[in-house]
């Protein structure tokens, strides 16, 4: 329909996947096992109370939680198209921190100069 379909690769072998194609089971299996990780710490007495530490953490992975693969912005503001605009605000942020650093160096420079 939208040129999507999901390929089966092996159980925790992403990369045995039976055609060569970008984006297998990679990542999906990589969420499943930070689910596990941050999920299955306590037992639950009952379903309600697992569900809902599934659901706090689904909110908390893609609302809060920054992702490396994607420079580290959350999946929502990806999804949401503020990539760009968060990347521009954070260099800008850090061009301000290094001036802001060379300048106080500079001035310490100058002070110890004069004692």
């Amino acid at each position: 329909m939208i040129g999507i379909r999901h390929i089966l690769a092996a159980p925790y072998h992403p990369q045995r996947c039976p055609e060569p194609v970008e984006g297998t089971n990679g990542k999906l299996e990589r969420y499943h096992q930070t689910l596990k990780r941050d999920v299955n710490q306590l037992p639950y007495d009952v379903p309600r109370e697992l569900e809902d530490a599934i659901r706090k953490f689904v909110d908390f992975y893609n609302h809060r939680r920054y992702h490396k693969a994607l420079k580290d912005i959350t999946p929502a503001d990806m999804l949401a198209g503020r990539r760009d605009e968060i990347l521009d605000r954070r260099r800008e942020t850090k061009d301000r921190t290094i001036n802001r650093r060379k300048l106080s160096n500079q001035d310490l420079r100058k002070q110890l100069a004069t004692a």
